[in-house]
Parts: structure tokens; sequence; C-alpha cells
């Protein structure tokens, strides 16, 4: 992935780092909006300012143009100058900007600063202490990192084009100028006008069916950070799943949507009896195409979904429940820089699977944290190996790096078991007393990971006269021995059918259950014997078609199993899948797998000349440097 060196402060910048001394904060308790949380730290993948003066609210006034593949308008800043200064710094990517107006209607002199390939410029704007407004009239480049367009071709209905957008991590600068910090939340509302034969949907209030004419009006009345300011136009149709979610997908996917997510209204009560009342209002997903990069993202109000969790037996619903858990874990509660990433994922991990518990059962939950742990000592060790060891800590030093570098199974994994293992310690009763208070006492705010560990040893761990190893967790590496464990019979079960792998002529004589879980089957080709060669692998998908078996977690697993054992059948269904499939989860490790050699690598490029037009940004940067491609 990218790594640049970051020019990224200002005049007024270099000031305020000089004069904060060692500790790098800034006294903001307007923008922590916390009596407690006084100190607003600095963010070194975001240029602004808003230690003095910050945007509180935004209203973007926008067209969609696909002919163009341009975003074009206008954005409106309602601002808090604390400081009173008379600078306001934002930050643009692949932005052209063409003027800024003050809420007098006045234009007023801004400055562009030097590019950097990773974060972009600070764009410096002239404002007086008692400027209000400022009104910064854009358009985006046709390749805006946050923004995919895709052709008709692209689309599963084929008539008509489709956008989305993903701002995590600091991709919202490259289609909207904005101080690009989750340390600021802000509301905001949007007039967007598309073609009239599309809809257009945000992570706000959101119609339910076509507008005549195209325009559409909405409002998030929470305060986000900017991060999740999300769109998506297409030809989109919408289905009830229950009081108080839905479904948006393209309409020849809607049937096998709701089919699929039957229990997310189940999800959204177990998730309040958990940890307290949904504080948006709807719970709805979007299906989007399967060119997002991401298996979900957690838009609030509206998830934005992969179609590869559409299994067809609704065995791949724990994402829904893991960007269900955001709406507390990471939109509630938020980290305050990208160092803190672990903040918002590990809590939703931890999340995710009591929501999973609680709906399924115990049994199905537990298969699910055993796959996740198998994915983490992977991980753990590979990134142990690596050029940054210490990315295996929860509290990162990301300073001069892609923010993207810190989604690993460390954030997710490390973090969830950093959660259970305090759940078994203190007891399932007193630690989810203490996390509803957690959520409550921090809703709508930024956190830091010290704030974390502060609040960990006043609210649990000291009036529960508990001792526990916070700092080996947080800013020790690798998995702290002390780690829960987490059993399953099922997977015992299977663990006896792969030690007979190679011992049959026939996957028949193995007599597996029909009813076996993904999770169930993902363990099995997890634990195929080392000594299985191609011929084994052959026989076993004769019998359970695993390189076609149309659920994506089998058949990516199953493709960087069959590459290291030299299993080339796969070739076809795995081009196939790689040129159709964009979740960045699913390319990087069989990309990874197939650049080891000389001939895999030359297989690779050979693909991914067809299938690199189908990747957003987010997917393409990162193969592009595991096949050292130059387009």
């Amino acid at each position: 992935m990218i790594r640049s060196k970051y020019y990224l402060f200002s005049v007024i910048s270099i000031f305020f780092l000089a004069s904060c001394g060692a500790d790098e904060t800034v006294e903001n308790e307007e923008v922590s909006n916390s009596d407690s949380l006084a100190d607003f730290p600095i963010d070194y993948h975001s240029y602004s300012n808003v230690y003095d003066v910050y945007t509180s609210h935004l209203h973007l006034n926008i067209n969609v143009d696909f002919d163009s593949k341009t975003i074009s308008g206008w954005v409106d800043h309602d601002i808090v100058n604390k400081n009173g200064t008379n600078k306001m710094v934002f930050d643009i990517n692949q932005l052209d900007i063409e003027k800024v107006l003050l809420e007098d209607s006045e234009e007023t002199a801004f400055e562009i600063g030097e590019h950097d390939d990773l974060l972009g410029a600070p764009l410096t704007v002239d404002i007086t202490p008692e400027t209000k407004k400022v009104s910064i009239f854009f358009k985006t480049s046709p390749e805006a990192n946050a923004l995919q367009w895709l052709s008709n071709q692209q689309t599963a209905g084929k008539n008509n084009p489709y956008l989305f957008t993903q701002g995590q991590a600091i991709l919202t600068r490259t289609w909207i100028p904005c101080q690009d910090t989750p340390g600021n939340r802000i509301t905001y509302s949007a007039d967007v006008q598309v073609p009239s034969q599309l809809m257009a949907v945000m992570s706000a209030d959101n119609p339910t069916e076509k507008s005549a004419d195209g325009k559409y009006h909405f409002e998030m009345d929470k305060p986000i950070p900017s991060y999740l300011i999300a769109l998506a136009v297409g030809d989109l149709e919408f289905a009830s799943l229950g009081d108080r979610t839905g479904v948006y997908a393209e309409p020849s996917m809607i049937d096998k949507c709701v089919y699929e997510f039957v229990d997310v209204e189940k999800m959204v009560i177990a998730a309040e009896e958990l940890y307290g009342e949904y504080k948006w209002g709807r719970y709805d997903l979007i299906v989007l195409p399967p060119s997002f990069p991401f298996g979900g993202m957690e838009n609030p109000k509206l998830t934005f979904a992969t179609p590869t969790i559409l299994a067809g037996d609704r065995s791949l619903v724990s994402l829904v429940a893991h960007e269900l858990a955001h709406s507390w874990s990471g939109n509630l509660v938020t980290n305050a820089t990208w160092d803190d990433f672990w903040l918002n994922e590990g809590f939703t991990v931890y999340f995710e699977n009591r929501i999973m518990e609680q709906v399924y059962g115990k049994e199905y939950a537990d298969m699910l944290m055993q796959i996740e742990y198998q994915g983490l000592e992977y991980e753990n060790e590979d990134i142990s190996a690596g050029e940054f060891p210490e990315d295996t800590h929860l509290k990162l030093d990301l300073e001069g790096r892609d923010p993207d570098e810190g989604m690993t199974a460390i954030a997710y994994v490390k973090g969830a078991f950093f959660l259970k293992t305090l759940e078994a310690k203190a007891g399932r009763e007193t630690f989810d007393a203490f996390l509803n208070k957690y959520f409550a006492d921090h809703e709508f705010q930024t956190l830091t990971t010290e704030d974390f560990v502060a609040y960990l040893e006043d609210n649990l761990l000291a009036p529960n006269d508990l001792e526990f190893n916070v700092d080996e967790w947080v800013y020790g590496k690798g998995i702290p021995d002390n780690c829960v464990k987490i059993e399953s019979d099922k997977f015992a079960k299977v663990d006896e059918k792969c030690e007979l792998i190679t011992q049959v002529n026939s996957a028949k004589e193995l007599e597996i259950s029909e009813d076996w879980s993904t999770h169930e089957w993902l363990h099995f080709i997890r634990h195929i014997p080392g000594d299985a060669d191609a011929d084994d692998l052959a026989m076993l998908d004769a019998e359970f078609n695993f390189s076609d078996c149309g659920n994506s977690e089998i058949m990516a697993e199953w493709y960087v199993l069959s590459i290291k054992l030299g299993y080339d059948k796969i070739n076809n269904p795995m081009r196939e899948f790689l040129v159709n499939v964009g979740r960045r989860k699913f390319l990087q490790p069989i990309y990874t797998e197939l650049a080891k050699s000389d001939s895999g690598l030359a297989l690779a490029k050979d693909i991914y000349k067809d299938a690199r037009p189908n990747y957003h940004s987010i997917s393409y940067i990162t193969i592009d440097e595991i096949l050292g491609w130059e387009s």
C-alpha cells in the first residue's frame, strides 16, 4: 500500500505543535463534546486546524454527472471559530476548487498547499473571527479515490450506471472539501441531483421510492465523523424487513436480499437488549455491486454491504451483525485518530459475536470466534515477520503511512479477544454493565486509546479490585498468554474428518454431513493435512465443488490452499472470481499467494489486467503493490 512522507502542517499548525509540548494535544472541549475529554489529539492524517476552528454542520448541494464521471456543486460549512483565527484549513484531494464564499456571498481568498500523494493538500481559506459560514464551490476528478463509477455492464441489471462512495479512512476529501478527521463530529444535510431514472441514498434519512425529477434531499441530525458521509446512486428498489429495517438493491437482487436478511430486525432487538437503545432511528442496508472493496461499511442509517454475503443460506449474515454493532462502537463512540482504530473494530467484533450468540446460540457464536482467531494467528505471525512488527499492538503509530495499513486482524480480532478476556476476568454481568455505561457516557463523542485505558481502570478494574495486563494487550506485541480460549465441539468433529483425507480414495468415504455450516467448511479447508497434495484436492473438489460453489468465503479460502499445493484446476473459476469480486479481504491473500512463484505471478498479472478496472481504488492500490503493477 501507499507510503509517503507527510507534509502535514501549515504555519499555523507548526506554531501549534511548538506550543503544545510533548503530549501533542490542545484543549478543545467543544470539539470533543465532553468535559472529560478536553484534550483534542493531533491527527497526522489531516491538515485541518480543528483545534482553532471547526465545522459543526455541513450542507452539500451537488449534481452527479455519469457522463463526465464527476460530482460538482458546493458545500456550505457552518463553523465555530473557537480561537478567533483568520484562517480555516480544509482537506482536499483530487478536487478542483472554483471559488470560496463567506456568509455574505463575498468571495474570499484561498490557497492550496503542496500536494501529497496520500494526504492530498491543505485548502487554507481566509476568514474573520466573526465568520459563521464558508461555502466552497468544487468539482471532483473522474479518478477520485472515494468514488466508484460503474458502467451498465458492471451492474446486476445491465441497464443503468451506478455510483457509490467509500470514505474510510481518508477518502472523503476526494469528493467533499472538508476537515477530514474522525476527531470532529458534524451533522450534515444534502440536496442531490441525479438522472431521473436512478435513486440516490445516503447515510441519512432516505427515500423509499424514486423521485420523478431525480432530486433528493437528505438530513443527518446526529453528529458523525466525515468518513461516514456516504452516497450511492443507481437503479434501486427498497423492501421492508421490519418496522425500522429494510434493504435497497437492484431490482433483480431484491428478493434474494430479503431472504438473506430476514433476521435483521431480530439483530437490532438483540443489540438493544445488550447495550442500550439504538440511537439512529432506522437501520437499513444497501447491497452494492461486487466491486465494493469491503464486506460492509457502517454508514449510519444505511449499511453498505457486499453481495458476496448473499450465500443463499443466510450463513454469512454475521457481517450484518458486525455493521449493526458499529451503530454503537464506531458510530456512536468513534476512534479519535486512525492510531486508535481498534476502538472501532475490536469493540465491534466483540459486540457482533454477542449479537450472534443472542440470535443463533452460543455454539454458533463460538465457531465464528474460532474462525476469527485462526485468522488472527496467521496475520499476527505475518505482521511480526514484516516491516512493521509493532503493528501487532492495538495502539498503532501510523504517522507517515496510509491508515488503511491499520485495518488488520489485530484491530478487529485481537481487540475483540482483549474484551473477551476482560469479560472472562470480570464476569459477563459486570462486564456488560461496564460496556453499557461506556456507551452511555461517550455517545456521539470521539475517544483515544489513552482515554479508554483510563476509563477502564476507573470504571471496571479499580471498582472491582481486578488486576489485568492492560498495557501488554494495548501497547505490546502479539497475542498475550492470558488470551481467553474458545472451544467448539463441532470443530473437533471436523478435525476428525480432516485426519482421514489422505487415507481415503474417495471423499464420499469421509461421510461428511450435508448440513455443515460455512464455518465448518472453512475450518475443514484450513485443517487439511500438511502432507496433502494436488490429487487430494482434486478428490475433494470432485465431491464438494469448492472451486465454484457460489460461497465467496469458501471459494477464496480454497483458492489460496490450491495455489499453495499446485492444484491448477481452480484457474478458470478463480479467474472469474477475481474479475467479478472486488472485496479486498478476498483479493489480497489470493494475489499474494499467486505472486510467490514466477508462474503464479504471470497468471496473476494476466488476470489482473482484466480485473483491475472493476476494482475500487482501495482494492487496486493494495493489489498494485503486491504485483508490482504499473498502470
